[in-house]
């Protein structure tokens, strides 16, 4: 089974975090771009760890109200990715988790052409949490640049659970 989550018509929607949020002082801009002939959500900005910060991200919430969104028919996450060579994070939130830095990762390289990635569920490692990550609780998606201070440029045309 394939569910596309973007670009999607209605709720779902990048939105553009940064650890500003907690007193950090990166900066990071969201704009849809037309990319070697493809519409995409661009995040560029400044990762700084200034502060105790250390990140930026887009983020898009999987239901309308933020509640749980059942992933249990799939077996991960797949995008279609153009960046500068750094290194990034897809970031799963679910409802169990309570606390913001809370969250199940992949780690991946994001190429200067595009580029598939796959992420199965059972690569997601948990971070700052001991609860198993259960995909049909599934909250929010993050593409993050996180933990070290560089220049960030991510772009994503396409977004969907397999």
């Amino acid at each position: 089974m394939q569910h596309e989550l973007w670009p999607a018509e209605g709720q779902r929607r990048w939105r553009v975090i940064t650890d500003t949020v907690m007193g950090g002082l990166s900066q990071g801009t969201l704009q849809l771009a037309e990319i070697e002939g493809r519409t995409a959500a661009r995040m560029r900005g400044a990762v700084s760890t200034a502060n105790n910060g250390g990140f930026i991200q887009i983020a898009m919430d999987l239901s309308p109200d933020g509640g749980a969104f059942d992933a249990g028919s799939c077996h991960g996450v797949a995008a279609e990715l153009l960046g500068n060579g750094e290194a990034y994070g897809l970031h799963l939130r679910t409802t169990d988790l309570l606390r913001p830095q809370q969250s199940y990762r992949h780690a991946f390289q994001a190429t200067p052409q595009w580029q598939l990635i796959e992420c199965p569920f059972a690569s997601f490692t948990p971070h700052r949490t001991d609860t198993p990550l259960d995909v049909s609780r599934l909250r929010r998606i993050g593409l993050v640049a996180i933990g070290r201070e560089f220049d960030a440029d991510l772009s994503i045309a396409r977004l969907w659970l397999y």
